[in-house]
């Protein structure tokens, strides 16, 4: 009797303490469903004020920079036009237009609707009689705008180059803008090489300044856009050119064109014959964040 009375009193207290097990385990259960609704009700309280805050995506802008143009390839500057149709053709496939380069500048500026999400400029670095004899009958009739930016004492001088007569007709399509790039292309290391400080400053402002005021002559433009000669720029150059009325210039250095770049040193893709069209795509992925 007294066996059968602790048998039973060890069984009752097992049974308590399953009881208690399954009471605690449930009361854990409960505990961490608790936690988990109520970190998901912080996160959706959180979500509309995180995503309210997250810019909008900035578009992806390539400005690209061509020389001369030829049916064959008669120096390293020059880009046969087969070429350059297979970059246009590769530029509409991976989803870029191609814009006036002053829409580029109105973005990066502050504009924000000034562009579609991907956008591509064509600029033409010289003045060469290529511009004028090939790329633009290759051009009449499509949406291809294309940035001009010349020295002056080439232009009706130089064998090479378009005569003021052509840069005025191609001016007068709206299809091609005339800019600076300096008046006659100097070197600006060497030149501050062979110069006293004061010379060179003297220099640096007479070629911006002289190459300004004779284009926007001869053409009636607007002359506010540079191209440095070689893509040599420093912060001295810099402040001249913003002294001599530019509002931006463009190198040579070959990255995307970013919202946060300083005005006076915007990057540009220099493009020669090498470039084919998968060449073309993996710079537009580049702008992405893609890597072929």
């Amino acid at each position: 009797m007294a066996l059968a009375a602790r048998h039973t009193k060890r069984v009752i207290s097992g049974a308590g303490r399953a009881m208690r097990t399954i009471y605690l385990s449930s009361q854990a259960r409960l505990m961490n469903s608790w936690i988990f609704s109520l970190c998901c009700a912080l996160l959706m309280l959180a979500y509309p004020a995180a995503h309210a805050e997250m810019p909008a995506m900035e578009p992806h802008v390539v400005v690209l920079v061509y020389h001369r143009f030829a049916s064959t390839v008669d120096s390293t500057m020059t880009v046969r036009m087969q070429t350059f149709e297979a970059h246009l053709q590769a530029i509409e496939a991976a989803g870029y237009r191609i814009v006036p380069l002053a829409d580029i500048l109105r973005w990066h500026q502050g504009e924000q609707d000034a562009l579609p999400g991907r956008a591509v400029a064509i600029t033409v670095d010289d003045g060469h009689r290529s511009v004028y004899e090939t790329l633009w009958p290759a051009l009449r009739g499509r949406h291809v705008p294309v940035t001009l930016f010349v020295y002056p004492s080439a232009i009706s001088n130089a064998a090479y180059a378009m005569t003021w007569p052509q840069l005025r007709a191609l001016a007068r399509t709206g299809q091609f803008d005339v800019q600076s790039h300096t008046y006659w292309h100097p070197n600006f290391r060497v030149e501050r090489m062979h110069r006293s400080t004061d010379d060179f400053v003297k220099f640096a402002r007479d070629q911006l300044r002289r190459a300004k005021v004779r284009i926007e002559t001869e053409i009636g433009v607007r002359v506010h856009l540079l191209a440095w000669p070689f893509g040599i720029h420093d912060p001295e150059l810099e402040r001249i050119a913003r002294e001599e009325g530019y509002t931006a210039a463009f190198t040579l250095d070959a990255q995307p064109l970013r919202a946060s770049q300083p005005a006076m040193a915007l990057p540009r893709y220099l493009i020669t014959d090498g470039c084919g069209a998968r060449c073309m795509t993996n710079i537009l992925n580049a702008a992405e964040g893609n890597h072929e």
